[in-house]
């Protein structure tokens, strides 16, 4: 208890938060939750990798045949629409489906938006059907809020802080937590605004780092969900996890990416609760965005 209490001193969240947040983890790692993952396939491997190593069960189940009864089963489900095929994008229909009839929250991972037509007229479709979470970087987040006009490709050309109240609303109108990536990290659930700064450089030289955390997402939004825990604040710890990973492996291999993603992968299956958020600085915003 008198370690718990300590780490909340050095966390700018209220107490109960940064409790919720280490109960998160714990449910995460004691529960083993099963992850649907339609993804795409260049991160495919490390996300079912990352996903062990974090305490989660991986399923890359896509085809649209089984995508409907397995959402159905699954803990959290992720969508993400990195590479798709016209078969991919009926299982994700399919798989959204069925997470909807089963409650199973499931994570909507925009790559690309605003970037190609084809892909940005889907997520805007499926954006409309109760999505746990939208997880992207300012430029994927902003298109879809209304407020920007995509990236160049997946890489954002937006601050996450530009975009954040644009976030607030589109938090509002889909009824999701909104996430959004960059040197800084942000959750957003409706005026509840997180900060979560940590993590590495490196991490963007390795790639499916970005995308797994949105299967990380749904794993602990699905494993709060079965706990009766916060969803933002699930949120926030998978925020969190990756990032304190991300430190660690940095502090071995700064400069060495493949010897950094193992590094990486260690750190997410090595961490305690208490040692991810002594890696991490998190911060409550206040409405007009200060902390």
């Amino acid at each position: 208890m008198q370690e718990h209490a300590s780490i909340s001193a050095r966390l700018d969240v209220p107490s109960d938060s940064s409790t919720a947040i280490l109960a998160a983890i714990t449910a995460v790692r004691t529960t083993t939750p099963l992850v649907q993952c339609l993804t795409n396939a260049v991160v495919s491997n490390i996300t079912a990798n990352a996903l062990l190593a974090a305490g989660a069960a991986p399923a890359m189940c896509d085809t649209p045949a089984e995508s409907y009864d397995f959402a159905r089963i699954a803990t959290g489900v992720l969508v993400n629409g990195g590479t798709p095929s016209a078969e991919q994008y009926e299982g994700m229909r399919q798989a959204i489906a069925g997470a909807k009839d089963a409650g199973t929250p499931w994570v909507l991972d925009p790559v690309a938006a605003g970037a190609l037509t084809a892909r940005t007229d889907f997520y805007r479709e499926v954006m409309q059907l109760s999505p746990a979470v939208i997880r992207g970087n300012a430029s994927e987040v902003g298109v879809l809020a209304g407020s920007g006009r995509g990236g160049r490709g997946v890489d954002a050309t937006d601050k996450a802080e530009d975009v954040l109240a644009a976030a607030r609303v589109f938090s509002q109108q889909t009824g999701a937590t909104v996430a959004i990536s960059g040197a800084i990290d942000y959750v957003v659930t409706g005026d509840q605004v997180t900060a979560v700064e940590g993590g590495h450089p490196t991490m963007a030289q390795v790639i499916g780092t970005g995308c797994f955390l949105g299967a990380l997402v749904a794993a602990y939004a699905g494993a709060a969900l079965a706990a009766g825990l916060d969803r933002h604040d699930a949120v926030v710890a998978a925020h969190a996890h990756t990032a304190a990973a991300g430190s660690v492996a940095g502090s071995l291999y700064a400069t060495k990416p493949g010897s950094f993603a193992v590094a990486w992968l260690d750190a997410l299956a090595e961490l305690s609760a208490e040692q991810i958020l002594e890696r991490v600085s998190l911060r409550e915003l206040k409405a007009g965005g200060q902390a």
